[in-house]
């Protein structure tokens, strides 16, 4: 009841009001007839008080949203099943779902007619510009009464995560070099790829010959062990993404840092078509949650993408390089820069004798707003020997992967090759 009384709307509120002054001032002019009306409106908002009050409504809330992993610009299907499981009907419902102002307004709903097992099925759709990790969600209900004279709020808990991944653009098919495509234990291993690390036993499965089995190895580690005779071999790619804040330019989804991680996300998508098993590094080092084991293009770039959804711009002024430390380092490399210094042309150098072959696009910093003399780093990249291309504010991404293709492709042929073809 105290929870009713304080749910007393302006109207119910006012009528309360009305009524006590009616019954004062029919006590002092000796008016009963005023009397009685003043104790009619006075009573209406405690009588509907006491009603809402002991009703005993419970409703449960099943939320979907489809899909959970949506590119920025696309939009979501939040589907609500609410359903009526108390005895006693329940009054009018006003419901509004919490979601976050990049995703739109608020939705709200009004639904009357509530009974014993009534349910009701809502959708609305929501979409977002600004990729990043969302929740939808508490639900937020208020019964009233027909009349309006009192509101009682209730919440649920329950929340849908959603995530908005960036922008994609379809790259075109360049020669990378360094390595074909492809995995099993049937096909010669590509050194110069730089592939798994050289093993000359595994584990023993099912229908393996026993006479492959290596003893020695099978006695050491207390398991069948047998010998492998080609090695498997596959096709890595690491994607390195210089997000320092100091490295771009920029405010919101016109940012340098937006421009990069959005080429970022298209060159995972390309490669894993591709058939590269690929993982993301950043100026903080290697991201845990993209790992080499997943060879299918939709397993890769799931991780990837949902934390390229959650990179943000990091306060240092220096490139971590731990995760050059990895024995299964190697490969092609690929790397979005922003604004460089000869300061980090060290680290670049180190990279580059990591992997092979490096290759850059590196954003103009300067187009984005930066100040003068924050150029392209695509001198300081080249002259590391790294294979790199200049991206503007104005460029399409897939002609700028188109040149750097052009550009791996030639200096691949080495200087006097008369060949135009692919490359060797």
């Amino acid at each position: 009841m105290r929870d009713a009384l304080s749910g007393l709307t302006l109207r119910g509120r006012a009528f309360l009001a009305a009524g006590v002054t009616a019954i004062v001032c029919a006590v002092v002019m000796g008016q009963p007839q005023l009397t009685r009306v003043g104790i009619l409106v006075a009573v209406l908002p405690l009588l509907a008080a006491v009603l809402i009050g002991r009703s005993r409504y419970r409703l449960s809330l099943v939320r979907t949203v489809n899909p959970q992993l949506v590119t920025a610009g696309s939009a979501a299907k939040v589907s609500l099943a609410l359903t009526n499981e108390g005895r006693t009907p329940s009054g009018v419902l006003m419901l509004e779902d919490q979601v976050p102002y990049v995703l739109g307004t608020r939705p709200r709903f009004v639904l009357e007619g509530i009974g014993h097992g009534w349910r009701r099925d809502v959708t609305y759709q929501i979409r977002s510009d600004v990729r990043g990790h969302y929740q939808i969600g508490p639900m937020s209900v208020r019964v009233s009464d027909p009349f309006g004279l009192v509101e009682l709020g209730r919440s649920f808990r329950t929340t849908v995560p959603l995530t908005v991944v960036p922008r994609t653009v379809p790259l075109p098919h360049v020669p990378l070099g360094g390595a074909w495509t492809g995995t099993g234990d049937n096909r010669p291993r590509a050194f110069a790829a730089g592939s798994a690390e050289d093993v000359t036993v595994r584990e023993y499965r099912q229908g393996d010959d026993l006479r492959r089995v290596h003893w020695r190895s099978s006695a050491r580690v207390g398991e069948l062990m047998v010998r492998r005779e080609e090695q498997p071999w596959q096709s890595r790619a690491t994607l390195f993404l210089d997000n320092r804040a100091r490295a771009h330019r920029g405010q919101g989804i016109a940012s340098s840092l937006e421009a990069a991680v959005s080429a970022t996300a298209s060159i995972a998508v390309h490669l894993s078509q591709r058939g590269f098993t690929v993982r993301l590094v950043t100026a903080t080092g290697d991201d845990p949650t993209t790992t080499w084991h997943f060879r299918d293009a939709e397993m890769n770039t799931g991780p990837l993408l949902e934390s390229l959804a959650v990179v943000e711009a990091v306060d240092q002024s220096w490139l971590e390089t731990n995760w050059l430390a990895d024995p299964q380092q190697g490969g092609l490399l690929v790397a979005v820069v922003g604004a460089v210094t000869e300061l980090d042309a060290p680290v670049f150098r180190r990279m580059l004798h990591h992997s092979m072959p490096a290759l850059a696009v590196a954003l103009d910093v300067e187009a984005w707003g930066g100040r003068p003399g924050s150029g392209p780093a695509t001198p300081i990249l080249t002259g590391q020997g790294w294979r790199a291309v200049t991206l503007g504010p104005r460029d399409r991404l897939a002609a700028v992967w188109q040149d750097l293709g052009v550009s791996n492709a030639r200096a691949a042929r080495g200087p006097g090759d008369p060949r135009t073809g692919a490359i060797r």
